[in-house]
């Protein structure tokens, strides 16, 4: 091929000192094309059509061998596809080398040439795996690397790209922007110095190619050992999944089932995967550094990286979708790696019989083909999980007789690339799991590395790991676990979700194991949604009655409390519950532990006392987030306790008793325990936290009606009944809304005085070093901002509009929206913004364990609180600005409707 593409221009050796080219045209070298005799575009011809003869030749030998033999024809044996990608890698080394001798003599004519210019091939040119109808990547490198090199350089890619195939020189140094030619210094400067770690993934395939092969040569000496160091860099894994990621997202929905390169299951999913493992391990085994996938692939199963049966069977899947892809590029000669659509079935039928299938009565050769392509997506999507942690677990058990058991150490470097920041403390987890000859431990094994590939994607695959470790413990006498797992692939999917990316849902699970079998799903769909939350309030409740110690039966309760938790977290972390229901599930969990509580100290006080009949009745209002059912996983219980003497006892005893009952039952409450705490915060009652802590309905309605402030009318626009005697609650609810909506709505002087009391709020209750973008609760456009701006109006407009009397911040809302009261437009953005402030700060719990409201700075938290609202890891930057956009949109319109200010029209909403 070397001979015709350089016979065919009079190619010569072009006399540069220690080149390879030679008189007899047998080496790929610097040539010089005749300068007389014919044109620039006779030669152009004459290349183009030589290059494409050779090009026919090698398909119809490929071709000829599809066809098997019958009594007709005679059968050509088989080529191999590793031989025709072989030999199409050197046709384009001999194509460019014949461009290259055709450019020295368009830029230097019969002068010497004073430049030596190597020609480094890159991507699958550089592997020797070639499509026929591709790209061809390269790099130039000169000494000098003066004007006439780079205009030698420009000569043969406008050449290349004109007679053959795309010269494409976008992987050089700095990419497009970069100079075209460099010379080795000046690579090897940039390379260690600016280099992302794709330039270095890319570089595992480069060879030298044609042109002056000494510089060459000293180019991959150089280059080579820079490659095997870049899994060291610290943004390895995170830059090698972004890659893949944007392959993926770079490909249209409705294209996937028919991209044999780019979708999932497709070749790229084989090429990743395997260049990820070379250059995790290539740095010690030098048997890796290959750059062929097949290859690297082959050599990967003999070092034991890759279980041989697994491997064998990707080799098949790689080999059969090249070889499809081939045969879809002969039949217009046009690169392409998408399939026909379905509906062109002449085009699908052509492809299918020269990839070799054939139809019978049941099944044409499409439905072969097709069913075939299917089946092998299938098999790649689900080897690729153990390419990369089946040997790990080799590495601790030895899972079949002919695998290679991986090293310990090698084992630790493949954590370490796969994401894992603790590799050590991994590995002592998967030994912990997996070793040993129990039956327990080889289940394990079987579906660890399923497992940690579904723990891979999540924020914090440590703590996953080590979350998954201590829940096996804890569930090491449940003889369903295991056997869930291995059965329902979505439990174990859900449940690796959960573990790795909030430490506080994945601490009630370990301590509420039973809250797995909820993972799967049943005949209506997510068992985590078959459990209402107002039967689980009434179950727990009736099982702490069935104590009379109180300690128990808040004992009983907290239980209760914790796997409810449990389920509502990981329902939450799985996007099955909406923040509303978050929140709502939230709140009637609180309800009912108080009304347990209350219960059992009323039934052991009266025992205590030897009474048949208790001398006051008790009523708990709900109050702040509580009352409106917005409770998130770190709130309090704000509440008041409002009291009713029995018959014939007087309101002095009936509130020292009432506040007996109440004190010991929040006493209780607090007390220490393993669990998220119980706390009853009383702050909201009449005086503060200064005022009685129980009062008769009467000595509220006194209060309210003489001495009641602003702040306290405003508090109760929130109350609501929620535990104890119903009727005393109601009571009280009908007392109060006198004073919470008055005729008419409040006047000037209260709306100027709640302005008085947000603006001291604002300056005064956000903590010293707080950011107030960035502050869930108190910052700009944040909840804090919403809610006041909400009970504004409902306290303006109440009294003329009743479905406004509501505790529910969203509710009113929607309500102001279809009155009009506000412009619609920008009610739906403060309910924008308070869903979006309540999932981020839902996260920040659901990730630091405790109620913490600033949303932390860009980088690994930030990352697991994304994860655990829902978004991506990944796009954590992407996350805040999004955060930041809403409210910053509803601050505007917070200014405008809460201030009174006046914002411009042309002003985002």
């Amino acid at each position: 091929m070397l001979r015709e593409l350089l016979g065919c221009i009079g190619a010569a050796p072009a006399g540069l000192v220690g080149d390879t080219a030679t008189d007899t045209l047998d080496n790929v070298g610097t040539y010089r094309a005749a300068g007389t005799g014919t044109t620039c575009t006779t030669i152009e011809t004459t290349l183009k059509q030589t290059y494409r003869t050779l090009l026919m030749r090698i398909a119809a030998i490929d071709l000829a061998g599809t066809y098997p033999e019958n009594s007709r024809r005679v059968g050509q044996p088989e080529v191999p596809l590793g031989t025709v990608t072989a030999q199409l890698a050197d046709l384009a080394d001999a194509a460019l080398t014949a461009a290259l001798a055709v450019a020295i003599r368009h830029v230097y004519g019969d002068n010497p040439v004073e430049s030596q210019l190597a020609v480094i091939a890159m991507g699958k040119c550089g592997a020797r795996e070639l499509n026929y109808i591709s790209d061809v990547d390269v790099v130039f490198v000169a000494e000098p690397a003066d004007a006439a090199a780079t205009r030698v350089a420009s000569e043969l890619i406008r050449l290349g790209s004109h007679c053959f195939f795309e010269v494409d020189a976008a992987l050089r140094p700095e990419g497009k922007h970069g100079a075209l030619v460099r010379t080795l210094e000046s690579h090897v400067t940039y390379y260690r110095r600016w280099a992302e770690t794709w330039e270095f993934q890319a570089l595992l395939k480069h060879r030298p190619m044609t042109g002056y092969l000494p510089l060459g040569r000293a180019y991959s000496d150089v280059i080579s050992p820079l490659v095997w160091q870049a899994s060291q860099r610290n943004s390895f894994v995170a830059d090698v999944q972004a890659m893949r990621r944007r392959v993926l997202e770079n490909v249209p929905e409705a294209m996937k089932h028919r991209e044999l390169k780019l979708g999932e299951g497709g070749l790229r999913d084989v090429e990743f995967a395997v260049q990820l493992l070379q250059l995790v391990h290539g740095r010690y085994d030098e048997t890796l550094r290959t750059p062929a996938t097949i290859d690297a692939l082959a050599a990967l199963i003999e070092s034991g990286y890759v279980g041989r049966e697994d491997g064998a069977n990707l080799i098949e899947c790689y080999e059969f979708l090249r070889s499809l892809e081939h045969r879809l590029q002969l039949q217009k000669v046009k690169r392409t790696h998408t399939l026909p659509a379905e509906s062109d079935y002449q085009t699908l039928r052509w492809l299918a019989h020269a990839a070799g299938f054939r139809g019978h009565m049941t099944q044409s050769s499409v439905e072969k083909m097709l069913d075939e392509l299917r089946k092998v997506r299938l098999s790649i999507s689900s080897l690729h999980h153990k390419l990369f942690y089946r040997p790990l677990l080799d590495s601790v058990v030895n899972l079949s007789v002919d695998t290679i058991k991986l090293s310990a150490t090698a084992a630790k470097e493949q954590l370490r690339a796969l994401g894992y920041l603790y590799p050590d403390r991994a590995f002592e987890h998967l030994t912990a799991l997996a070793a040993g000859a129990n039956r327990k431990a080889k289940i394990q094994a079987m579906l660890l590395p399923t497992l940690m590939e579904w723990l891979s994607t999540t924020a914090d695959p440590d703590a996953g790991l080590l979350n998954y470790r201590k829940l096996s413990d804890a569930a090491f006498d449940r003889i369903w676990f295991l056997r869930l797992l291995r059965d329902e692939g979505i439990v174990g999917k859900r449940l690796m979700r959960i573990l790795g990316n909030s430490p506080f849902a994945a601490s009630l699970i370990i301590a509420a194991p039973d809250i797995v079998k909820q993972l799967g799903d049943g005949a209506t769909g997510p068992k985590l949604l078959e459990t209402k939350p107002d039967t689980v309030s009434t179950s727990l409740v009736r099982a702490a009655s069935r104590h009379d110690d109180p300690d128990k039966a808040i004992a009983v309760a907290r239980s209760l409390r914790r796997t409810e938790l449990a389920r509502i977290a990981a329902a939450d972390l799985l996007d099955l519950m909406t923040v509303q229901e978050v929140c709502r599930s939230l709140s009637l969990v609180w309800d009912a532990v108080l009304e347990a509580a209350l219960r059992a100290e009323i039934s052991a006080a009266l025992r205590a006392e030897n009474l048949t009949t208790a001398p006051a009745e008790i009523a708990v209002i709900g109050m702040g987030r509580l009352g409106g059912a917005e409770l998130g996983y770190g709130s309090d219980a704000d509440v008041m306790f409002v009291c009713q003497p029995a018959e014939g006892v007087s309101d002095t005893d009936a509130v020292r008793w009432s506040i007996g009952i109440c004190d010991r039952m929040r006493k209780r409450l607090a007390k220490p325990s393993g669990d998220p705490p119980l706390d009853v915060d009383l702050g909201l009652r009449p005086e503060g936290r200064s005022g009685p802590v129980v009062r008769t309905l009467e000595s509220y309605r006194r209060y309210y009606q003489q001495w009641g402030e602003t702040w306290e009318i405003q508090a109760l626009l929130r109350a609501v009944w929620i535990a104890g005697s119903q009727q005393l609650g109601e009571r009280f609810i009908a007392m109060i809304d006198h004073f919470r909506y008055p005729d008419g709505g409040v006047g000037e002087k209260t709306i100027r005085e709640v302005r008085r009391m947000k603006a001291r709020v604002d300056n005064e209750r956000l903590p010293r070093g707080a950011d107030r973008n960035t502050h869930t609760k108190l910052g700009r456009g944040a909840l804090t901002d919403i809610e006041w701006t909400t009970q504004l109006l409902i306290l303006m407009h109440a009294d003329a509009i009743p479905e406004l009397r509501t505790p529910a911040t969203l509710t009113a809302l929607q309500v102001v929206a279809e009155h009009k009261l506000v412009d619609p437009e920008k009610v739906q953005t403060l309910i924008d913004a308070w869903i979006m402030a309540t999932l981020a700060r839902n996260a920040i719990v659901l990730v630091r364990g405790k109620r913490v409201d600033q949303l932390p700075q860009p980088g690994p938290q930030l990352a697991q609180v994304a994860g655990a609202a829902g978004w991506n890891p990944e796009d954590s930057q992407e996350f805040l600005e999004h955060y930041l956009r809403v409210t910053r949109r509803a601050r505007k319109v917070v200014d405008e409707v809460f201030w009174g200010e006046v914002i411009s029209e042309h002003d985002d909403y």
